[in-house]
């Protein structure tokens, strides 16, 4: 007896005009193809970049995939993810069966991917317990994905780091300067900064204006490991039954 394809996954990323965060994009999407051999992996875009999601959706359908799993390119769910994926996902052409994937954030992976690259920055390991680190992600004005960010800097202090702080390039403060200079007026001596984001562009670039007196600055989380191997338990938790408890 012949097993169904397992679904196509959908990568929803935002956009952007800098070159850098399509590229960055894409060199995600083939990490995970490395990873996974046979699954087929389509990007699709919310603004600037082709495809555009409703294109990649008609391509997939035209195509004969019938199941589909959509995964946002989000570390936290502010409304990007709350309303315009869902709502282009509504218009999907009526042959797939789309499954939306959970955002990327919170997980210990992103944890992890964020060491890696302050590591990769020339921060030195023996060093975690005497570094101030910078979470510095996109902003947003959603309270939700705030008090995500502040709960993820409190949990990743917790793993032996001096101090986290969040900042924010956009609708939110700190920024990523004035969380700087906190971290110096505390007595913190080494202060690293850490981009919470995926890809390069506009936001990432202000984070990285901000930390012109930090010691170090991460680069972006791109296509890191950690990365593609949390896509994937994404894209796995999305494909399988959902189970109700018994009375629900």
């Amino acid at each position: 007896m012949s097993q169904s394809p397992s679904p196509a996954l959908l990568l929803i990323a935002h956009g952007s005009r800098d070159p850098r965060h399509a590229a960055t994009v894409h060199t995600l999407a083939d990490q995970v193809r490395t990873l996974r051999p046979g699954l087929r992996i389509t990007t699709g875009f919310l603004d600037f970049n082709l495809p555009s999601v409703t294109g990649a959706l008609e391509s997939l359908a035209a195509d004969g995939v019938r199941e589909v799993v959509a995964q946002p390119l989000l570390l936290t769910r502010a409304f990007h993810a709350k309303a315009d994926i869902p709502a282009v996902l509504r218009t999907a052409p009526p042959s797939l069966r789309i499954r939306r994937a959970e955002v990327l954030g919170p997980s210990p992976l992103l944890l992890a991917a964020l060491e890696r690259r302050l590591y990769e920055a020339g921060l030195d390991p023996a060093d975690k317990s005497s570094t101030g680190v910078v979470l510095a992600s996109a902003g947003s004005s959603d309270p939700e994905a705030i008090a995500v960010i502040a709960e993820i800097a409190r949990e990743w202090r917790r793993t032996g780091w001096c101090a986290v702080r969040p900042a924010f390039a956009s609708a939110s403060l700190p920024t990523t300067e004035q969380a700087v200079t906190a971290l110096r007026a505390s007595g913190v001596r080494r202060v690293a900064v850490a981009p919470y984001v995926l890809a390069p562009g506009r936001l990432p670039d202000r984070i990285a204006h901000g930390a012109t007196t930090a010691d170090h600055l991460a680069d972006v989380l791109g296509p890191a490991p950690e990365i593609a191997q949390l896509l994937l338990q994404r894209y796995e938790s999305a494909r399988l039954p959902r189970v109700c408890a018994v009375g629900a």
